[in-house]
């Protein structure tokens, strides 16, 4: 069991029949009144998103979810596929499950596999990814001091905000948590 105030980002517990896992949580204490915490929650099944608000005491049935380490293989049609690097088993998973992995597959990386009683749900990818940008206006010199951004699209077909000197060919760091530039690599 664990209390709505031990909530954190990711965390993933079953309430009223359903997984849902913690996407932001808010501890709120009012002026008057009992405190609270807010929360926006992700159903893990069926990818819904509602909010819901609990007392701190609140107790939950914490969920236990499978993390599996596995490389990015391929796409085919509307599957990708995953590959166990210890028994070298191949896991294809449906394109809607991984909603918000896709900005940041490319070929032979390694991800977590999210799984709930045998049934996959998610994909979660590593912290920082690199991106090589495969369109961009072009930037000019000197241009990195006013803290400007421009679209740039990557390899995998994302589109993210960068800073005015990046060019084709560049290869990008990005934040998968957040979806934001960090670094020319």
């Amino acid at each position: 069991m664990i209390s709505a105030g031990e909530f954190r980002n990711g965390v993933t517990f079953e309430l009223e029949g359903n997984v849902f896992k913690v996407v932001e949580f808010q501890h709120v204490k009012p002026g008057k009144g009992a405190a609270f915490v807010r929360t926006k929650l992700k159903n893990v099944i069926t990818g819904a998103v509602i909010e819901k608000t609990f007392n701190p005491t609140d107790k939950v049935e914490k969920a236990q979810v499978d993390v599996q380490e596995m490389q990015y293989l391929y796409k085919d049609e509307d599957l990708y596929y995953f590959m166990n690097t210890e028994n070298y088993e191949q896991l294809p998973i449906q394109a809607d499950l991984l909603t918000d992995s896709l900005d940041y597959l490319k070929d032979n990386t390694m991800v977590k596999v999210l799984s709930y009683k045998g049934s996959v749900f998610g994909v979660e990818p590593p912290n920082f990814v690199e991106l090589e940008v495969t369109y961009t206006e072009p930037g000019f010199k000197g241009d990195s001091s006013t803290g400007a951004t421009k679209p740039a699209t990557v390899e995998t077909g994302a589109v993210f905000n960068v800073p005015l000197f990046i060019n084709i060919g560049d290869v990008i760091r990005i934040d998968t948590r957040t979806g934001e530039y960090m670094e020319r690599v």
